[in-house]
């Protein structure tokens, strides 16, 4: 596999004073929500409302509503856990189901209370809907195909080497061969095959151990340091692009790994809907930057190697879970 990943060298700034050198650094260097922010309209992506699964927890305590919008990955990555999902939405297999665990700096987890918490009290688990696929662990891993190259997602890989100048590595990463975006998503890339990162917000698929894969009726999303160990260990199947803090927030739970064993502390869960399936008119729109444009290039080296008026030192080079993807909701939503 082509080799992507490089060092950026750091521009060298001819200054005299503070004050000249912040104004070069307003001038020359904006910051990465202002190149974000000046990107035109042709260098962002839609997202198709079928990519997306949309939680409606319980109203909070001041009755205010609180809704959670997952983006689904993209084929080919993760999809037989992805067509179990969409079958569990259809089947409104998680209408009446709660926020069960909540680990601090690690996982928040949602579906049946009574699933691998035996401290919940529960002796029964909701009845999956019919259909479900058993998933192999070999598909945590996706072989990337001449086929794909040329004609699918992975033609991203090949364009994104003409971004090598501006991509952020400090040149290793302790988990895998190397890592880059693709098709708006991070991504690593090992000698068997590529395989989504465990970023903050990504969301992965609950399982007991091996080899049981979890059939996506349990879902967490992380909500702290990047726990890259999981990769290729686990299903990441979409990420949260609206609403985190509604569960980044919640209290932490009492009982093992962060289960609530009071059930009185769970979050109830009106509803999880495709955003295809939710009323003409109601289903949120959202679109995310091109990660093989030139304004994604030079957003990621902004992240890399921060040289706007706050820092003093640029770091050289980012995680790649430091550089989150941009995505915006679509005006007028």
């Amino acid at each position: 596999m082509r080799k992507m990943a490089v060092t950026i060298s750091l521009a060298a700034l001819a200054v005299t004073t503070p004050l000249q050198a912040q104004e070069t650094q307003k001038a020359e260097f904006p910051s990465p929500n202002a190149i974000v922010d000046a990107a035109p309209a042709s260098e962002w992506v839609a997202i198709a409302p079928s990519d997306l699964l949309v939680m409606d927890l319980a109203p909070d305590a001041a009755g205010e509503p609180r809704r959670v919008v997952i983006q689904l990955m993209p084929a080919p990555f993760s999809q037989g856990w992805i067509g179990n999902i969409r079958k569990l939405a259809a089947a409104k297999f998680w209408d009446g189901t709660s926020i069960n665990r909540v680990q601090d700096n690690y996982v928040v987890q949602w579906g049946d209370a009574g699933y691998d918490n035996p401290e919940s009290g529960e002796t029964e688990q909701k009845a999956l809907p019919e259909g479900l696929e058993t998933v192999p662990e070999s598909d945590y891993v996706t072989q990337m195909t001449d086929d794909m190259i040329t004609t699918g997602i992975a033609a991203h890989i090949v364009s994104q080497a003409s971004n090598d100048d501006y991509f952020p590595t400090n040149g290793t990463d302790p988990y895998i061969n190397e890592t880059s975006f693709m098709a708006g998503w991070p991504f690593g890339f090992a000698d068997e095959g590529v395989a989504p990162i465990h970023c903050y917000a990504m969301v992965g698929v609950g399982r007991n151990l091996s080899p049981n894969t979890g059939s996506g009726a349990e879902l967490y999303t992380v909500i702290g340091h990047a726990p890259r160990h999981l990769d290729r260990n686990i299903a990441v199947v979409g990420r949260i692009i609206e609403g985190i803090e509604h569960l980044s927030s919640l209290p932490r739970g009492k009982g093992q790994l962060g289960f609530y064993a009071d059930a009185s502390k769970r979050v109830p869960i009106t509803s999880i809907r495709l955003g295809g399936a939710l009323d003409e008119g109601t289903a949120p729109a959202f679109e995310y930057l091109d990660t093989n444009s030139e304004v994604f290039a030079k957003y990621a080296d902004a992240r890399a190697n921060r040289r706007d008026p706050f820092f003093i030192k640029p770091a050289g080079g980012a995680d790649i879970c430091n550089i989150p993807v941009p995505v915006r909701r679509v005006s007028g939503e």
